[in-house]
Formats: structure tokens, C-alpha cells, sequence
């Protein structure tokens, strides 16, 4: 318990401020189950999960730590989020491995699907706003917001196996590492912006595992009771 306790409170100094080991430690399992994601490996979900946990005691700075630390609640949100679409994204890429084929095969969404994501991203964002807003999140409290929404429908691509979850990731990015760093989250903010490279090389990876996919071809022997 002790050393739980310790682990919960340890911080490392870096020049006036300090920084949290748990801060650090998620986002160290963030990355993991990143570069996990990006090579289609099932335990990056469990590893994903492990990390939200530690995240969310972050966010939620004065309740967890020092009342005068600023709460993120997008991104205190998100983490719960995650774990939700991690539990799905972890038991559907089991079944499909369970059925003999890769944990997830990439494919591109549908025209209506890439429609859905860009509205969807775009009206979450405007209707959780003024939500964030009353419920006292860091400002500006849009920008929580469309990390939050982005952060939802990025994990949900990734589970589906769409190759642009990772584009996604990439507006999340964009976003994100302005609000983190004027909020004093620097190392999440510093992860964000390796994220940002890392997303772009995800795609691509999972771009050309598309365009290398194989199709597959049914072969029947004639029947030679036709005539």
C-alpha cells in the first residue's frame, strides 16, 4: 500500500514545475498501445486500458491531486470513454482471431461512413462545448471538447478497422497539444505531439496493408453430375 501510495503521489522535478510518474506512465502505455494498434496486435487494447486508468486520476487534477490544478474534462471524459471502446474494440479483433483470421484486416469507410465521423466530429463538438463549459472544464472549452469527441470516434474507427481512424488522430492532435501545454499537462502535451508523427506513419502503414490485401478467391470443383 505504500508503495501504491507512493506511486500515486511520486513526481519527477523538471526546472520550476514538477511532473507526475502516473502522467508519464500512461502516457507510456498510450504509445504502447499505439505503436501496438498500428502493427493490428490485440493486446495494444488491454495495454490501452491500463494507461486510461492512470490518465484519468491525472485529469481530474484537484480531485485527485492539488486543488489548484486544472481539470481537463474532456480529457478526464475520454479516458472513461476509451475503456468503454477498448472493452468493444478488445472482444471484437478476439473474435475475428478466434475465427481464424487477423485480429483486424484494414479497409477503407464507406463514403457514408467518412461523412458520419467529419459530422460527427464537428456537431459533438459544438453540442458539448457549452456542457464543458458549465461543468467548469479549462479553457478554451471547445477544444476539450473536440478532443474528447475526436479522441470517441478515432477508438471506434480503430476497432472497426477503418484506415482514416488514424487522419482522426491526427485533428485530435492538432488540437490537443496547445490546450495540454497552456493547461501544464507537458508531458501528455509532448506525447501529443510525438502522437501526431506517429499517427501520420500509422496510416500509411495500414494504407499499404490495404493496398497489399490479397482478395480472396472461391475455387469450386465442376459438378459433374451437370451436363
Amino acid at each position: 500500500m505504500d508503495f501504491l501510495r507512493w506511486l500515486f503521489d511520486a513526481q519527477i522535478p523538471v526546472g520550476s514545475s514538477s511532473l507526475l510518474v502516473r502522467e508519464l506512465l500512461g502516457n507510456i502505455f498510450g504509445l504502447l498501445s499505439a505503436l501496438g494498434g498500428m502493427r493490428r496486435k490485440i493486446w495494444a487494447w488491454p495495454v490501452g486500458i491500463a494507461g486510461n486508468v492512470l490518465l484519468l486520476t491525472v485529469f481530474l487534477g484537484s480531485i485527485f491531486g492539488d486543488a489548484s490544478t486544472a481539470n481537463l474534462l474532456g480529457q478526464a471524459g475520454r479516458q472513461v470513454m476509451f475503456i468503454a471502446v477498448a472493452i468493444y474494440g478488445w472482444r471484437r479483433w478476439q473474435a475475428s482471431r478466434s475465427s481464424g483470421a487477423d485480429a483486424v484486416t484494414p479497409q477503407w469507410a464507406s463514403g457514408k461512413a467518412r461523412i458520419g465521423l467529419v459530422a460527427g466530429l464537428v456537431l459533438g463538438t459544438a453540442a458539448l462545448t457549452p456542457v464543458f463549459g458549465m461543468l467548469g472544464s479549462y479553457e478554451p472549452v471547445w477544444a476539450d471538447a473536440w478532443t474528447f469527441v475526436g479522441s470517441l470516434l478515432a477508438t471506434y474507427g480503430m476497432a472497426k478497422g477503418w484506415v482514416e481512424f488514424w487522419l482522426i488522430w491526427v485533428a485530435v492532435d492538432i488540437v490537443g497539444v496547445p490546450l495540454l501545454f497552456s493547461a501544464g499537462y507537458y508531458a501528455t502535451a509532448f506525447m501529443y505531439l510525438f502522437y501526431g508523427i506517429f499517427t501520420l506513419i500509422g496510416f500509411f502503414v495500414w494504407w499499404r496493408a490495404k493496398a497489399n490485401e490479397k482478395p480472396q478467391v472461391q475455387v469450386s470443383m465442376p459438378d459433374p453430375t451437370v451436363r
